[in-house]
């Protein structure tokens, strides 16, 4: 498979590392969540203006927008979860729960689960903005969170190097994958047709696990020099993005896992320094990634 990639825009004005940028009300709108405690709204049409949509006390680690609520959740570094109406701002609630960092945010239905800090996974009504129940599931911190609808479950990565597979509808534990990976992990990833889990962490590897034969690995290559802070794969389901701490934006084959492109400072303009946080957009088939140089980089496919 053959593609070209190239940089459309370099977007700045976050004044500390950028942690997420995620999909927000139309294809062609994005949001950022930053160290500054800054979220920015950001048009594909018009990329260079961005617009300050709210702003936290402390550095945003995870950042999730519910469609049909009009509500962002966002974790912030102290454990905090924010939860931001958008048409009634003094209706804002900011609630202290985990410890450490809120890591991950995932939406299940109408509920939301938030990964933190002391391995505690909580489970929260969207409509009253409130805790349902925690499970803790180690004394380290969960790093990241996948939900396969079609599987009913959830994947969990932790600094334990372990990745827990849990029941979606109860939060029993149905599998422990031990020694997942050789240290922390940082981004876990089902395959579009549900039967693999794609995982990444701090020892750089990218591997792949076959969900229907007991979680079984049947790949696992060194990805990159530094850690792998997030995998995405494009909406068609063909192509893999990882991001790394080496600095560098990886697109490998979703099928087949072999490497198509490297995108790097050097050749193509790239970040200079981690890349944190990756999203494919449908609108004109872009690659949006964020870095801890406090800028937003558009990448366009050309396949």
């Amino acid at each position: 498979m053959k593609i070209q990639i190239q940089k459309k825009a370099q977007l700045t004005g976050h004044n500390s590392s950028i942690f997420k940028v995620v999909p927000f009300k139309q294809p062609h709108l994005f949001l950022s969540g930053a160290g500054d405690g800054w979220i920015v709204e950001w048009d594909l049409n018009d990329p260079e203006m961005g617009k300050l949509l709210s702003k936290v006390e402390t550095q945003i680690f995870s950042l999730k927008y519910l469609e049909g609520h009009e509500l962002l959740v966002v974790g912030n570094m102290e454990g905090g979860v924010h939860w931001i109406n958008l048409n009634e701002p003094d209706a804002t609630k900011n609630i202290a729960h985990h410890s450490n960092g809120v890591f991950a945010i995932e939406r299940v239905g109408e509920s939301v689960l938030t990964a933190g800090g002391k391995g505690v996974l909580t489970r929260w009504d969207i409509k009253e903005a409130r805790t349902i129940e925690s499970l803790h599931l180690t004394n380290k911190s969960l790093r990241c969170i996948a939900y396969s609808k079609a599987r009913n479950e959830l994947a969990i990565g932790a600094s334990d190097h372990c990745i827990y597979l849990l029941d979606a509808t109860n939060l029993e534990i149905k599998q422990v994958i031990e020694k997942a990976h050789d240290n922390s992990v940082f981004t876990v990833l089902y395959s579009p047709d549900n039967r693999y889990l794609i995982s990444g962490g701090r020892d750089a590897h990218l591997r792949i696990r076959d969900l229907e034969n007991g979680g079984k690995e049947i790949s696992f290559q060194p990805a990159h020099w530094f850690t792998i802070n997030h995998l995405a794969i494009h909406p068609k389901g063909q192509l893999l993005a990882t991001a790394s701490r080496d600095k560098t934006i990886k697109i490998w084959d979703a099928n087949t896992f072999e490497l198509i492109k490297v995108l790097d400072t050097v050749r193509d303009g790239g970040h200079v320094n981690s890349v944190n946080h990756l999203y494919w957009s449908t609108h004109n088939n872009e690659l949006i990634s964020c870095s801890d140089d406090r800028s937003i980089i558009v990448w366009s496919i050309i396949e």
